[in-house]
C-alpha cells in the first residue's frame, strides 16, 4: 500500500465503522421513530460518503479495469444508488422500497463487501491477523 493511500483507508475505516454499528441498531429496533430518523441519515450520509471514499482507492485483488477499479467497486455503485433511492422513497413514504434499499445497502454494502475486506492479501487481514 502507498503512504498517499493511507488517509483515505483511515476516512473508510471512520465512515464504515460507526456505519456498521448504526446499520445493525437500525435492522432490530424500532423504526418510524425520531431517532430512527435520525440515525438513518446520519447512516445514509456516512455509507454514501464510504462509498466515494473507495472508488478512490485502487483495487488490489483480482482483475482490474483501468489499473484501478475491480469487483469491489460494484459494491460502491450499489450504494451509491441505493442510498438516493432510499431516501427519496422514505420522504414519499414509500416504506416497502426504503426498506428493501436499506437492507441492500446494509448487506450489500457493509457484511458482504465488508467481509471482502477481511481476505487474505487485503489490509485489514494484514492488520489483524499477522
Amino acid at each position: 500500500m502507498r503512504t498517499s493511500e493511507l488517509p483515505l483507508v483511515y476516512a473508510h475505516l471512520a465512515t464504515v465503522l460507526p456505519s456498521f454499528v448504526i446499520g445493525t441498531y437500525m435492522m432490530v429496533a424500532r423504526k418510524g421513530s425520531p431517532l430512527h430518523r435520525t440515525l438513518g441519515k446520519t447512516y445514509m450520509l456516512l455509507m454514501f460518503v464510504t462509498a466515494i471514499i473507495t472508488l478512490f482507492l485502487p483495487a488490489k485483488l483480482g482483475p482490474t479495469i483501468l489499473g484501478h477499479f475491480g469487483f469491489i467497486h460494484i459494491f460502491s455503485v450499489i450504494v451509491l444508488t441505493l442510498v438516493p433511492r432510499a431516501y427519496f422513497a422514505a420522504k414519499n413514504h414509500n416504506v416497502r422500497r426504503h426498506a428493501q434499499g436499506m437492507i441492500g445497502v446494509y448487506i450489500g454494502g457493509i457484511l458482504v463487501a465488508g467481509s471482502f475486506a477481511f481476505a487474505p492479501g487485503r489490509m485489514l487481514h494484514t492488520w489483524l491477523f499477522t
